[in-house]
């Protein structure tokens, strides 16, 4: 780390501490040269994957669109804000832990359609009626059995 006072690259740690509840690392730093003291800030940096569209096109991750389309199911359903939010972040810890440079979209679609099914069941079925293009009612039953079906355990 470069002393921002005399650019020395020599400064040694003096005090580290987790902040912003553990998602970053406060450190102090005293410069070997001129001994001044400075702060720095460390976060992870997590870099989120492309999106392959269905049409093979590809653009890069937009976490508002995916909070708009939750938003748009959710619309006139008694879900909070932070539900919201807590499923898109769910779905975005889900991508980076992946680990893949590239997503495709229908594995973000079937995510979003996991944590639709546990916020609420009649937005879950509204957006798997767009999602899946439903074409008919016999579409909108067989979705609904399914969603009636309880949903298997995690095996442990």
């Amino acid at each position: 780390m470069h002393c921002p006072f005399c650019s020395e690259t020599d400064t040694k740690v003096i005090d580290s501490r987790l902040v912003a509840d553990g998602a970053q690392v406060r450190r102090r730093r005293e410069c070997l040269t001129c001994h001044d003291r400075f702060t720095t800030f460390e976060t992870a940096e997590l870099v989120m994957p492309r999106v392959i569209k269905q049409d093979g096109t590809r653009e890069p991750f937009d976490e508002e669109k995916l909070r708009a389309g939750l938003q748009r199911a959710l619309e006139k359903r008694p879900v909070s804000v932070e539900a919201i939010e807590s499923s898109v972040q769910n779905v975005k810890h889900y991508l980076q832990a992946l680990g893949e440079r590239e997503v495709k979209s229908l594995m973000i679609g079937e995510k979003v359609m996991e944590e639709l099914r546990s916020l609420d069941q009649v937005a879950y079925v509204r957006f798997a009626s767009v999602y899946r293009s439903f074409q008919d009612l016999s579409e909108f039953q067989q979705e609904i059995d399914r969603l009636q079906k309880p949903k298997p355990s995690p095996i442990k």
